[in-house]
């Protein structure tokens, strides 16, 4: 890989509900100082790889980013492949690009299908581009019959297209031993072991039945998906994988990532306060605690409890095992 380093952060090219920006200070105490690979199966807006790349830890090793996502997948193929060719498309009307444009074009590529990604277009991308900015909370959510329907967001002038950056992301997503697919994460996990680090940033489980928001794919991600997520992760880190994994404080992921099994693979849970931007319920949008799962050892000591006054009542409820579930940790 080329040992070019950004000489500023690089934020990721698409805003994606649950991006992890403002997860990464907490996160950094866990990145390994020594991996030959670096593997991420729920690529998202990539704000982890964007961070190694931009700090010059990934100079030297190989990258697998990997999502399910063919939108995903095809719009970052494009942008690195085909940078020159994005820009928006002078479209007047949200709802005219995503319906009468944009899912029509998706439909003709057989949603759902990982070679999808293989077929993604220059005007498909600057469509994705577009609506991502001027979308509802960066969103991406399916309906069932595989269309995107993420509503219009409220924006006065948002800044769709940064030439530059999109140039600087194409760059980083081109440098040799990058690869991006369309890939299970179950595969990807299967395939790490020694030498690997990985992160797992995953569709959070909901503190509240309000709070889902699973619709990723048009198949969603359900607890079973979060059960054979957390058995792939296990399976990698006893092949001695350094992982790396973040969720919401859910009482079954907090059961899931503090069991015995996961104790005995070398895993162990903290509490990171975050901030939540999506929920049907304005007065729910705030400070939650969320979880980061880690086989590695931290660099340093973050503070990473919050304060529970902070915390909304109805999330509190939502979240009322958490408490338990820590005592039977110390």
């Amino acid at each position: 890989m080329s040992t070019v380093v950004a000489s500023t952060p690089l934020r990721p090219a698409l805003k994606w509900a649950g991006g992890k920006r403002q997860l990464l200070p907490a996160l950094r105490h866990y990145y390994p100082g020594d991996f030959q690979r670096y593997i991420e199966p729920f690529t998202g807006s990539g704000a982890v790889f964007f961070d190694l790349y931009a700090a010059g830890r990934l100079q030297g090793r190989h990258a697998r980013l990997a999502d399910v996502n063919p939108d995903l997948v095809g719009c970052y193929r494009t942008v690195r492949d085909e940078a020159e060719e994005h820009r928006a498309r002078g479209a007047d009307c949200y709802y005219d690009v995503r319906d009468r444009r944009f899912n029509p074009a998706r439909v003709s590529l057989t949603p759902g299908d990982p070679s999808m990604a293989d077929r993604y277009t220059p005007e498909l991308a600057a469509m994705l581009i577009y609506l991502n900015r001027t979308g509802f909370n960066g969103l991406f959510r399916l309906n069932r019959r595989g269309e995107y329907n993420v509503p219009a967001g409220r924006y006065v002038n948002p800044h769709i297209c940064d030439a530059d950056h999109v140039r600087a992301v194409a760059h980083a997503l081109s440098l040799d031993g990058v690869t991006l697919e369309c890939t299970p994460f179950e595969q990807v996990l299967s395939e790490a072991g020694a030498g690997d680090f990985v992160y797992c940033d995953p569709p959070y489980a909901p503190l509240s039945r309000t709070a889902v928001f699973a619709h990723y794919t048009a198949g969603g991600f359900s607890s079973r998906d979060q059960t054979r997520l957390q058995g792939a992760v296990l399976d990698a880190a006893r092949r001695g994988a350094v992982v790396l994994l973040s969720n919401s404080s859910a009482p079954e992921i907090v059961s899931a990532y503090g069991s015995r099994q996961a104790r005995a693979a070398g895993l162990t849970l903290q509490y990171v306060p975050a901030r939540r931007a999506i929920n049907s319920r304005s007065a729910l949008r705030g400070p939650v605690d969320e979880v980061i799962v880690t086989n590695a050892a931290s660099a340093a000591e973050p503070k990473l409890r919050m304060a529970k006054s902070r915390l909304h009542p109805a999330v509190s409820a939502a979240s009322r095992t958490v408490p338990e579930a820590r005592r039977r940790q110390a």
